[in-house]
C-alpha cells in the first residue's frame, strides 16, 4: 500500500482556508473523545451525523415543501464533514488535504476554494446516499469533500511528483509517483469498491467505507474544478 507523505509542489500564497478548515476538523475530534469519555458519541453521531434513510426522507419532504432545506438536510451534511471516526480516519484525512489542498487553494483563491470544497463533500454525501437510500448507518468524515479536491488536484497539476512510502513487509521504500499515476490509480480503487459495495454479500467485508462518497467526491471535483480557477494554470489537463 501507497502512503503520501508531501508533494514537490510549493504553493504560491498561504492556504488560510485550509488552515481552518483543519483546525475545525481537529476540535471537532477533540470533542468527540470528550463526549467519548461520557459515553455520548454515539447519540452525537445519530443526532448529527448523515443517515441516509433519514436524509432520504428528509429530501423528500424538503421536495414536497413540509420542511426546510437548511436545517433539516443541509446541517447534517456539513456537519458530518467535520467529524470522524478514530484518530487513524482523521490523521489519513488531514494528511490528503494538507498534502494536496494548499494548491488547488492558490489557483482558486480562498473563498472560491472554500465554496468548492463544501460542494463537493455534498455531492460525495449525495452519492453515498443515492447508493444506499436505506441505509441507517451514520456516515461521517471529510473524505469526500477531500476526494474533491484531490480530483481539482489531478486535472490541475497532472504531473507534479507525489512523495509516498511504499511498504514491502516492514521495509518502507521511498517513491516519487506523478499526481496523474497516483490520484488516479486511487480513484480507480475507490470506483471497484464502489461498485463491490453495491453486493451486499460484499459490502459487510468493505469495513463501513464511505467509497461511493469518495469516488462522487472525487468525480464531484473534476466536473467542477474549471468553475472555481481563479488563476489559469498551464500544467492543467484541460
Amino acid at each position: 500500500m501507497l502512503f503520501p507523505y508531501s508533494d514537490e509542489n510549493p504553493s504560491n500564497s498561504q492556504p488560510f482556508v485550509l488552515q481552518t478548515i483543519v483546525a475545525i476538523n481537529v476540535a471537532v475530534f477533540l470533542f468527540q473523545l470528550y463526549l467519548s469519555a461520557f459515553g455520548l458519541l454515539p447519540q452525537f453521531f445519530q443526532t448529527y451525523a448523515v443517515i441516509p434513510a433519514r436524509e432520504f426522507s428528509n429530501f423528500n419532504q424538503v421536495i414536497s415543501g413540509q420542511i426546510g432545506l437548511i436545517p433539516t438536510l443541509l446541517f447534517p451534511i456539513f456537519a458530518a464533514m467535520f467529524m470522524h471516526g478514530g484518530f487513524f480516519h482523521i490523521i489519513g484525512n488531514m494528511l490528503f488535504l494538507w498534502i494536496f489542498g494548499d494548491n488547488i487553494e492558490d489557483v482558486m483563491g480562498h473563498v472560491k476554494f472554500l465554496m468548492f470544497y463544501l460542494l463537493c463533500g455534498i455531492g460525495a454525501t449525495a452519492a453515498q446516499i443515492v447508493s444506499d437510500p436505506a441505509s441507517i448507518i451514520p456516515n461521517i468524515g471529510a473524505s469526500g469533500a477531500i476526494a474533491g479536491v484531490l480530483g481539482a488536484y489531478l486535472i490541475n497539476f497532472p504531473k507534479a511528483r507525489v512523495k509516498a512510502i511504499f511498504l514491502l513487509g516492514f521495509i518502507p521504500i521511498k517513491l516519487r509517483i506523478p499526481a496523474l499515476f497516483y490520484l488516479g490509480w486511487w480513484f480507480v480503487q475507490q470506483a471497484f469498491y464502489s461498485v463491490l459495495s453495491l453486493d451486499d454479500q460484499v459490502n459487510m467485508g468493505t469495513g463501513g467505507v464511505a467509497y461511493w462518497a469518495h469516488a462522487g467526491g472525487f468525480v464531484f471535483g473534476v466536473l467542477l474544478v474549471k468553475f472555481f480557477m481563479t488563476k489559469q494554470n498551464p500544467k492543467a489537463l484541460f
